[in-house]
């Protein structure tokens, strides 16, 4: 089975855009596990509002998307990611968006493929040693 950590870019882009077919993406029958760091649990609603703006749709149907979506992860305490494995997603995030860090800890501490949009994000880790992306 492939683990796939998902970043926040990924999320905001299935609920913003009102994007049925991203995340249509994360079908449970699949043979790809969704993971998350509950980092983004907290941004999802932290951001509710903007979302429900960006996607031009009434804010119970973000809440159903947002539902789904939820439903569709597996959320991960990042306390239970080691020390050293947060100080090499620190050194590859840092020079590009130390807050991509999280993601970066998870998709390390469980070898996991990280899925972003984020190119910049993307090539700087490329620059940096990190290649595991998913690309659907």
């Amino acid at each position: 089975m492939t683990r796939v950590i998902v970043d926040a870019n990924i999320a905001f882009r299935a609920l913003a855009r009102s994007r049925g077919d991203l995340r249509s993406r994360f079908d449970p029958t699949e043979d790809i596990h969704f993971i998350a760091p509950r980092f983004l649990f907290v941004e999802l609603f932290k951001h509710k509002d903007r979302i429900v703006r960006a996607s031009g749709t009434p804010e119970d149907a973000v809440l159903e998307s947002l539902h789904t979506l939820v439903a569709s992860l597996e959320f991960f305490d990042e306390a239970a990611i080691p020390v050293g494995t947060w100080l090499e997603a620190r050194r590859l995030c840092a020079p590009t968006d130390p807050k991509d860090t999280p993601y970066v800890a998870l998709a390390l501490h469980l070898d996991a493929e990280l899925w972003s949009h984020d190119e910049e994000l993307k090539t700087g880790l490329r620059s940096r040693g990190f290649t595991r992306f998913y690309e659907p």
